[in-house]
């Protein structure tokens, strides 16, 4: 896609270019372009690397520390980054907590959390989905009972992501029975430090310690640490999800994916021939590539939105639901154009070509992509509910 930029787009373009290429670690570079899982140590300091350049906060307001970037100059930045081969650098306190605490919270809350998410002081997970309310997320049942100036939290929390790194969760949980189950629920930020908290690792299919199941036992938390109003947790985590939803599209990420696979094509051979020569892989590769065309259009609009000072509407559904399915699609590419190479798990460098060591282990575990972050389904009810203008 082909953009006319202005000559200040231009220049602060080749900028962000020559930075990525003398920043970027090669072997963080090596590792985010194979698919191997990255340790929080890696993460941690490219976040540092990042942040000192100004370039982690770059969604942020210029009073919270962010750059003061125009919407190009974030699509900008983030194409720069995807095709650098970077890995995104964005934590849940970044993209998540953060926008949230500045749209409701306190100014005590502001001036606690936000400058030591930005600093990388606080690693944060989220605590939504249960073992019986995932995409239901109403149906939550972990209870918050105000007792003096504290609240007692019992209950448990699944598929909490990073949850054996943080050392705080911002979590939804239910302070009152006797409402609609929505107007029920509330937002608040847990010490993982605090008595009562037991985390247990679940193993995902791609072989890795991503997730994890937290039980809350007795816990007790301040009350200064709820966000908004008791009750107003619905309204928040519609807020937040908007957010996350539009970076889970990956649309720049998809992008490089993309050029990655095609060059892969160019370069392996199979049966005497480059793969690229298949008519077939040819018009496989050519369907996403239009389809991911269109994928970067919704998120224009998404950006335009937020230039305008709105917050992403439902249209962030939509990159949900397509940026999604685009990733998985090409993952599914990369295993059929491994072949054999596909049966090997957590192979090293000398069993076969660097492009498929993580093909399989990628492909097992995107197919949770179109469920983390709000399932297909539950997408596709928002969008329905905006085109038939219903609340």
């Amino acid at each position: 896609m082909n953009i006319d930029y202005t000559k200040e787009e231009l220049e602060f373009q080749q900028g962000v270019r020559a930075w990525f290429k003398e920043n970027l670690p090669a072997d963080l570079k090596r590792k985010n372009q194979i698919g191997e899982t990255l340790s929080k140590e890696d993460m941690v300091s490219w976040q540092k690397t990042l942040n000192s350049a100004g370039y982690l906060v770059v969604s942020w307001p210029k009073e919270h520390g962010g750059p003061d970037w125009t919407a190009t100059q974030r699509y900008i930045f983030d194409s720069e980054r995807a095709a650098a081969g970077a890995p995104i650098g964005l934590s849940m306190g970044i993209i998540m907590l953060g926008p949230v605490l500045m749209a409701f919270g306190t100014e005590e809350q502001k001036e606690r959390y936000l400058p030591r998410i930005k600093d990388c002081e606080d690693w944060w997970c989220q605590g939504y989905s249960e073992p019986g309310a995932g995409s239901d997320l109403a149906s939550l049942k972990t209870q918050a009972v105000l007792d003096g100036d504290e609240y007692v939290i019992n209950g448990t929390k699944i598929w909490t992501t990073y949850a054996h790194h943080a050392n705080h969760c911002f979590c939804l949980v239910r302070t009152d029975n006797d409402c609609k189950i929505q107007a029920g629920i509330s937002f608040i930020l847990i010490d993982m430090t605090a008595p009562g908290i037991e985390i247990r690792p679940i193993v995902s299919i791609d072989g890795e310690h991503h997730l994890n199941q937290v039980f809350f036992d007795n816990v007790r938390v301040p009350k200064e640490n709820l966000v908004g109003q008791e009750g107003q947790g619905w309204t928040i985590a519609k807020y937040l999800l908007t957010h996350e939803r539009t970076t889970i599209a990956g649309v720049a990420d998809s992008k490089l994916n993309l050029l990655n696979l095609k060059e892969t094509a160019r370069t392996q051979i199979a049966n005497g021939a480059p793969l690229i020569e298949d008519p077939q892989l040819r018009l496989k590769i050519a369907a996403e590539e239009i389809k991911l065309i269109a994928l970067e259009y919704t998120n224009f609009r998404t950006l335009a939105d937020t230039a305008a000072g709105r917050a992403p509407g439902p249209e962030s559904s939509l990159l949900k639901v397509k940026g999604t399915e685009t990733q998985q699609a090409l993952s599914e590419l990369a295993v059929e154009m491994a072949g054999y190479y596909a049966y090997l798990w957590k192979a090293d460098e000398t069993a076969g070509p660097a492009e498929f060591l993580h093909a399989t282990e990628k492909y097992n575990f995107l197919r949770a992509a179109t469920i983390y972050g709000g399932s297909t389904e539950v997408q596709k009810n928002v969008v329905a509910k905006m085109l038939l203008g219903l609340r």
